[in-house]
């Protein structure tokens, strides 16, 4: 399993945005090219097809453009990963989680089941497609919707016609609420809105801890579900609260109907967002024998309120983190071998991009929203801002393939950081210096173009600026300043790496008199 997820509500964050954050991992073993598109609108299939599952889609005819970051390779179909449209509607998809077996029993996933024998054979049973998942949600979903409950919507009704054979978590935004929908089984699904003034922390596990059914069957203030959630939940016994009174349905936890609790979950999940919790809620006793959390709590909090506001460099660290200040820190002094390597890190090898969506409430609609973008390892790298709404995208974040390439932003973060690894000490001055660098122009950067844009819209009486072009020449600013501080972080991090090599010798070749 992969990906870890951080939402932050817009009255926690740094600037009043809601900020949608995801690590695409890729799964153990494997390691999957990134790239950050622009799809428009006569991009847009109309008739979808899915490589894994198969299943066919006929979608509207009335995309918008969006901006995505999927897979290079083709081999497992789009995979868009993350994306904003041109609408202002964010979509990140998705955080694998998992159901227990009641579940899988009562309403299974729908998957691909191949052809078997020959047309005409005795027996013939033609191929069943599968249902839709990650590689499918957000071509699906984010080119038709103008709202994320919008978006929660139009995902309920295809996962309710088609289902899923996989058990995902997929978050929508726009610039006042976020929405994170799980689904249940191959055919249900729950969603529920983060309140303002909160962050969710969420690793490979059902996260929703508490939710209010009749609201979701309801009014949907805050919560939405199948329209037979509650059926489902009695007819396959599915509700284990200790309780009889018809009012428990307004606080179930969806963990203790749904979800996994397994020594599994001890070592890959909850650790990992036990430490995002304990970076912002850092008063808390997280560390003593009488902590209420621990790295192994089964009842962490899905979302809770942070003791300042949360900032793009809060996200950062997170989504990079590896336990630091802990004596689990694979790179740390703290602690024995053993607890180093104890738990699976935030921050890991087969990170293959971060995509951070920040829907800012300040801005015009034309240039609201911006996606913050790394790929590669995250401890050996940074976010950059790039706008999205855009026709085009740079070269040096789009051309990825699979010749590994120093013209590639994808590859040349991935050799930084397999040679800064064991290196770590030596090199993370570096990699912390390039982050501030690439962080601090970054921020520069928008923060100059939405002036110019401003001035320009102000300026223009009679026409309305382009502000497509103005940001997709920002785009290249970033890029281009991107391009030259990953190549001078690749010289300093393989100078001093191959000075430590194993084979070096300090000795002269010759003699002195």
């Amino acid at each position: 399993m992969s990906c870890t997820t951080i939402l932050v509500g817009k009255s926690a964050s740094y600037d009043g945005s809601t900020i949608v954050a995801r690590n695409d991992d890729s799964g153990s073993g494997k390691y999957d090219p990134k790239r950050f598109v622009a799809v428009l609108p006569e991009d847009q299939t109309r008739h979808y097809r899915s490589t894994l599952s198969h299943v066919s889609i006929e979608l509207p005819d009335n995309p918008c453009s969006y901006s995505i970051v999927p897979n290079a390779l083709p081999n497992r179909g789009i995979l868009a990963e993350c994306g904003i449209s041109e609408r202002n509607v964010g979509m990140s998809a998705t955080e694998t989680i998992a159901v227990n077996e009641r579940v899988l029993a009562a309403d299974p996933m729908v998957a691909l089941k191949t052809a078997q024998g020959e047309p005409g054979d005795e027996g013939y049973l033609p191929e069943q497609a599968g249902g839709i998942g990650e590689e499918d949600f957000i071509t699906l979903v984010l080119p038709y919707v103008h709202t994320a409950r919008e978006g929660v919507e139009r995902l309920g009704k295809l996962l309710e016609e088609y289902g899923t054979y996989e058990a995902n978590g997929i978050i929508l935004s726009d610039v006042n609420d976020i929405w994170y929908v799980e689904t249940i089984g191959g055919h249900h699904w729950i969603a529920r809105r983060l309140p303002d003034d909160c962050y969710a922390a969420i690793p490979n596990q059902l996260g929703l801890d508490d939710f209010d059914v009749r609201d979701a069957l309801g009014e949907q203030r805050e919560h939405m579900c199948s329209a037979d959630l509650l059926e489902f939940i009695e007819e396959h016994h599915l509700d284990r609260t200790m309780s009889d009174d018809p009012e428990h349905v307004k606080h179930l936890n969806p963990r203790d109907l749904f979800g996994t609790r397994t020594t599994k979950d001890h070592i890959y999940n909850t650790p990992r967002a036990w430490y995002m919790q304990r970076y912002l809620n850092p008063s808390e006793d997280w560390d003593s024998p009488q902590a209420r959390y621990t790295p192994i709590s089964d009842d962490l909090p899905w979302c809770r309120r942070p003791e300042v506001k949360i900032s793009i460099e809060d996200v950062d660290f997170l989504m990079s983190s590896h336990y630091e200040d802990t004596p689990y820190d694979p790179y740390g002094t703290q602690g024995t071998a053993e607890t180093r390597h104890r738990y699976r890190p935030i921050g890991i090898n087969r990170n293959g991009q971060l995509g951070v969506l920040q829907i800012r409430p300040y801005a015009p609609e034309a240039w609201r929203s911006v996606m913050w973008i790394s790929y590669g390892s995250n401890p050996f790298t940074s976010v950059a801002p790039f706008y999205t709404n855009v026709r085009s995208t740079p070269e040096y974040l789009s051309n990825t393939t699979a010749e590994v390439s120093t013209a590639s932003f994808y590859w040349t973060n991935r050799i930084i950081a397999a040679l800064a690894d064991s290196h770590y000490m030596d090199t993370s001055n570096f990699i912390e210096q390039y982050r501030e660098n690439v962080l601090s122009f970054g921020h520069a950067l928008v923060h100059d173009t939405d002036a110019a844009m401003r001035s320009s819209e102000a300026s223009s009486r009679d026409e309305k600026a382009d502000a497509s072009e103005v940001m997709e020449s920002a785009n290249q600013q970033m890029s281009d300043y991107l391009q030259r501080e990953t190549g001078d972080l690749l010289a300093k991090v393989l100078y001093t790496v191959s000075n430590n090599m194993h084979n070096s010798f300090a000795m002269s070749d010759r003699w002195n008199d």
